[in-house]
C-alpha cells in the first residue's frame, strides 16, 4: 500500500448539519471485487455504511462505477488520516450486473496501468539511474 491506484477516485457524501452534505474524494490504495481501501481524514467506524461513486479518469470519457454500498470494515490511522477497508455490500449479488461490469472494466484498466508504469520504473533509464 505504497501508492495510490493511479487516476482513481472515490466521492463520497458526509453529513454536515440538519441540511448540509459535504462531497469528498478519497484517493483508492486497493480495489478487487471484494472490496477497497480509501484514505480520507474523514471519520468513519467499523460497521459504518458509506456509499461510494468510483471514478477512474480516463483522457475522452471517465469509466464511473455510481452507487456502490460499501460496509467499512477496518480502520488504521497514518499521520493526520486514516486508512479504511471497505466491504462492497451489494455486488455479491447478480442484480447489479451492470454495476459490476464498470467495476471490473475499472480493475482491469488499473492492472494496465500498474503494468505500464513498472515497466517504465523497471527500464534501461532507472537502472542507470540506480548505478549513478
Amino acid at each position: 500500500m505504497n501508492e495510490a491506484l493511479p487516476d482513481l477516485i472515490a466521492h463520497f457524501h458526509i453529513k454536515r448539519g440538519l441540511f448540509r452534505r459535504e462531497r469528498v474524494q478519497a484517493a483508492l490504495f486497493e480495489l478487487d471485487h471484494f472490496g477497497c481501501v480509501m484514505k480520507t481524514d474523514k471519520i468513519f467506524n467499523p460497521g459504518d455504511t458509506v456509499i461510494l461513486d468510483l471514478v477512474m479518469e480516463m483522457p475522452f470519457d471517465d469509466i464511473r462505477a455510481d452507487g456502490i454500498t460499501g460496509l467499512v470494515t477496518e480502520r488504521r490511522k497514518h499521520c493526520s488520516n486514516f486508512f479504511y477497508s471497505v466491504d462492497f455490500v451489494e455486488l455479491n449479488d447478480n442484480s447489479s450486473s451492470a454495476l459490476s461490469e464498470k467495476l471490473k472494466r475499472i480493475r482491469e484498466v488499473v492492472v494496465k496501468k500498474q503494468t505500464l508504469k513498472s515497466r517504465r520504473s523497471s527500464g534501461p533509464a532507472s537502472s542507470i539511474r540506480q548505478l549513478a
